[in-house]
């Protein structure tokens, strides 16, 4: 594909401000705006115009584009290529998976018909939005900024008494200068009682800087719990093993222990089944109408250490005189 250099299009410096690329930009757009251009090929270097601008407007496209670095020499362009363009160029390794996230937002149905090939393949029909009515000839409007996506891991318990979580983020924001730079920060982030598995948390304003006036997008994070193999949740419902000695298992009776929604005790029936599961009604995950508890009973045989404990065993197999376990599966 060819490689189009947007910064040589608009005239101005790999170091240019945002204003700096706005005022560039409208003076280019009054120049080559076919209702009002004398130039011969007014809608071609327009387009041109529009697409250097979505991109270099835009904090998060800039900085990849920035990413890809200079072309190599067989990629630039021949002579009468004033934009600097040339064929045969390919992003560097890797460059794809370095966090860039362009997000549909509302294209149209000509998807990226307007753009050139290297725009269509860097940004894809995402990158639509930004240009805003710059095909038009008017400046990028102001723009809410997009949402930024992340996922938090957390503990089940978490979801029963809610917590306080750190988190990191690696974002796009324009410096002092009005460039776009990586910037690093950690979020103070409070989880509401009740949280579930897949469950959006939305944070107002910490997504990607908007342009112009328009605010910051909203930050959304994907809950998940950590694997724990004492206890997992199903929508609002939660499971949790209980170990029972071989006697509380065949006998039956109460038995206390302990649960994420605190210290319970509950009957067991006489008669241990493999895969039995007792039911707790609202002891589930916290919510106007909470989910319940199951409680998956596990018989757990005490080792035989001692010569006492060896003979003990001995003795309860004589009680159970031509009982075979195997006939059993």
């Amino acid at each position: 594909m060819d490689y189009k250099d947007y910064y040589q299009i608009l005239g101005v410096d790999k170091k240019a401000s945002a204003e700096d690329i706005k005022k560039a930009y409208r003076k280019l757009a009054r120049k080559y705006h076919p209702d009002i251009s004398k130039e011969t090929d007014a809608s071609l270097r327009m387009a041109e115009v529009n697409e250097a601008n979505t991109v270099l407007s835009d904090p998060e496209k800039r900085a990849a584009y920035d990413a890809l670095g200079e072309p190599p020499r067989h990629a630039r362009a021949g002579a009468g290529n004033e934009a600097g363009n040339g064929a045969g160029f390919q992003p560097p390794p890797g460059w794809d998976q370095q966090g860039f996230h362009f997000r549909s937002e509302g294209t149209g149905p000509d998807g990226d018909a307007d753009f050139s090939d290297f725009f269509s393949q860097m940004f894809g029909q995402a990158a639509r939005a930004r240009r805003g009515t710059g095909s038009q000839g008017r400046a990028t409007p102001d723009m809410r900024g997009q949402d930024q996506h992340a996922s938090i891991e957390l503990d089940l318990e978490d979801s029963y008494s809610g917590a306080v979580r750190s988190l990191h983020l690696r974002t796009t924001a324009l410096d002092e200068q009005g460039m776009p730079a990586y910037k690093d920060k950690e979020l103070q982030v409070s989880i509401p009682k009740g949280v579930h598995e897949g469950q959006m948390i939305r944070l107002a304003g910490q997504g990607n800087p908007g342009l112009g006036r328009g605010g910051p997008g909203d930050l959304l994070l994907e809950v998940h719990f950590r694997s724990d193999p004492r206890w997992w949740s199903e929508g609002k419902n939660v499971y949790q093993r209980v170990p029972l000695a071989p006697w509380e298992a065949e006998l039956g009776g109460p038995i206390p222990f302990k649960t994420l929604a605190g210290e319970l005790e509950v009957t067991v029936p006489a008669g241990y089944r493999s895969g039995r599961k007792l039911r707790v009604k609202g002891k589930g995950l916290p919510s106007v109408t909470p989910g319940d508890l199951y409680l998956v009973l596990d018989v757990v045989f005490p080792p035989a250490a001692t010569v006492q404990q060896k003979q003990a065993y001995a003795d309860f197999a004589k009680s159970f005189p031509g009982f075979d376990a195997r006939s059993l599966s």
